[in-house]
């Protein structure tokens, strides 16, 4: 199993992120609860959370736990044909938009924040994309500072913000985003 452990200085919690796996869906949906009752995020809740985080463009997931319990998901996918950052990016490189992946569902839980989760996350997702020959691209509402703020931290590159339709009664601004290199 492809498991990556920490231990941070100091004795603090032990950090792992591992492969998602069906049994954890119900902890990563309570965790998800708990960052949309804080951060709104997503925007939208989903009727069907479990499918919501397995789509059927998702490549792989993963979870991150601390002191063995899930706190944290992120996953990667196939671009869609409605993806706005594959077709920019891929624009931008004049290659096909199949030659990226996107990461997203990713999320911390509120009482586990600080801890570097996020990143040992992203770091999983790309390191993925990358072993698969796709580029990791992303998008994400721009009103969210926190996530903005972790992705440009982690050296994502803007692409564009753009306006996406989410239904005919909502259009959201989005801020897109390319891994660097």
């Amino acid at each position: 199993m492809d498991i990556e452990s920490a231990r941070p200085a100091g004795g603090a919690p032990v950090r792992q992120v591992r492969p998602r796996t069906d049994g954890d869906l119900g902890a990563c949906v309570r965790a998800l609860a708990e960052v949309h009752e804080r951060d709104g995020y997503p925007v939208n809740w989903p009727d069907h959370p479990r499918d919501w985080l397995s789509g059927p463009a998702l490549l792989a997931a993963w979870v991150a736990e601390l002191d063995g319990r899930i706190v944290g998901h992120v996953g990667l996918s196939r671009s869609a044909a409605d993806d706005a950052a594959p077709a920019l990016w891929s624009s931008r490189e004049g290659v096909s938009s199949a030659a990226a992946a996107v990461v997203g569902r990713l999320f911390v839980a509120p009482a586990a924040r600080g801890h570097g989760i996020g990143a040992l996350l992203m770091a999983r997702a790309v390191r993925e994309a990358r072993e698969r020959g796709l580029h990791p691209v992303l998008d994400v509402v721009a009103s969210d500072a926190a996530a903005v703020a972790l992705y440009e931290r982690l050296g994502w590159e803007l692409l564009a913000t753009v306006e996406q339709r989410w239904s005919p009664e909502q259009t959201v601004s989005v801020r897109c985003y390319a891994a660097a290199g």
